[in-house]
C-alpha cells in the first residue's frame, strides 16, 4: 500500500544519510522503522490476559481446583 506522509525535512536527510551508508532506500527505512515501533508497542498476549479474572467472585486457582475436583469423582 502506498500512503502519503510529512516528514520534516531534517529527517529526510538524516533518512538520506543513513540510507546512503548502508544502502538502503527511504522506503525501507521507514518501513523498517514502522515494524521496529510496531514491535516495541504491541502488548503481548500474556500481558493482555492479565486481569481477567478481577471482576469475577472465584479466583483461577479456585476454579482450576474445582474442575481437577470434577475429573477426579467420575
Amino acid at each position: 500500500m502506498r500512503t502519503v506522509i510529512d516528514i520534516p525535512d531534517k529527517l529526510v536527510e538524516s533518512l538520506d544519510r543513513i540510507g546512503a551508508a548502508n544502502n538502503h532506500s527511504r522506503a525501507a527505512l521507514i518501513r523498517e522503522a514502522i515494524v521496529d515501533f510496531l514491535r516495541a508497542k504491541s502488548i503481548s498476549q500474556a500481558e493482555a490476559a492479565f486481569g481477567l479474572w478481577k471482576h469475577r467472585k472465584i479466583d483461577g486457582l479456585h476454579y482450576q481446583n474445582d474442575l481437577r475436583n470434577e475429573w477426579g469423582e467420575q
